[in-house]
């Protein structure tokens, strides 16, 4: 039986990580080895409110960090998936302590992996047409999402319904051999994930998750956001075109 264990994201998240943690449902909190909270140096009483739910009956398998320092959003990502790599973990599920994920669905995204079908589960608020601006989608995000989903797909040769959901699941092996520490501490270190598992050959799947949009702050510069994934996104497929092309007998090279 695999190990699974959840990475619960959160920041500024106090009025929220209760209630995200209270909807894991009870099937999958009975098989989860443990449920790890990393705050990332909250300005609010985020850490206060988890430890305080820690001490509540039967939550041994609920463990509460909180960063010295704030290591921003991929940073504190990559220090989840450390820990989950250091307990030897099967399976890790990212999950964001602000509620925009629904933990209600994460089964969707664990079967996949348990059944060894994908290294990787990406939640598509975009599979099932309609659904994410049914579920409140702000209309310049969701223009947003499906033409940076576009560019990206056309420039690694991919089909992907979306790049930009971080509700993710992984098999915690393939975790292992991405290069974590390389990675950008900033916001579109999800897209740089995605690349290395498109790059190592890893099955990638997604599956249909709800959208929801409530008070949620949202801590994305969007511009500076889009323009870093465009970017990693081409250097990625210039230098898989270079290694092709390096990878072709002369002769081959010649007929172009």
């Amino acid at each position: 039986m695999a190990r699974i264990g959840i990475l619960v994201v959160a920041y500024n998240a106090e009025s929220t990580l209760e209630s995200v943690l209270e909807r894991i449902p009870p099937d999958i909190m009975a098989k989860v080895e443990e449920i790890f909270v990393f705050d990332d140096a909250s300005h609010d009483r985020t850490y206060e409110v988890g430890k305080a739910y820690q001490k509540q009956i039967a939550r041994e398998k609920l463990s509460i960090f909180r960063n010295p320092v704030n290591l921003m959003y991929g940073g504190n990502q990559r220090r989840g998936y450390q820990y989950a790599i250091e307990r030897g973990l099967d399976i890790v599920v990212l999950l964001h302590g602000d509620g925009q994920y629904a933990p209600e669905v994460m089964q969707d995204l664990l079967t996949p992996l348990e059944t060894g079908k994908a290294d990787m589960v990406m939640g598509s608020r975009m599979l099932i047409k309609g659904a994410a601006l049914r579920g409140n989608m702000p209309m310049y995000k969701y223009v947003g999402n499906k033409i940076l989903t576009w560019l990206e797909n056309r420039l690694i040769g991919a089909n992907f319904s979306e790049f930009h959901s971080g509700y993710r699941a992984y098999s915690v092996h393939a975790l292992k051999t991405l290069p974590l520490d390389s990675l950008t501490s900033n916001w579109h270190f999800d897209t740089q994930i995605i690349l290395e598992f498109f790059k190592r050959g890893y099955l990638v799947k997604e599956v249909p998750i709800p959208t929801y949009y409530g008070d949620e702050i949202c801590h994305v510069n969007g511009i500076p956001y889009a323009l870093n994934c465009i970017r990693e996104t081409l250097k990625f497929a210039l230098l898989h075109r270079w290694r092709m092309n390096a990878a072709l007998p002369l002769a081959s090279r010649s007929k172009k």
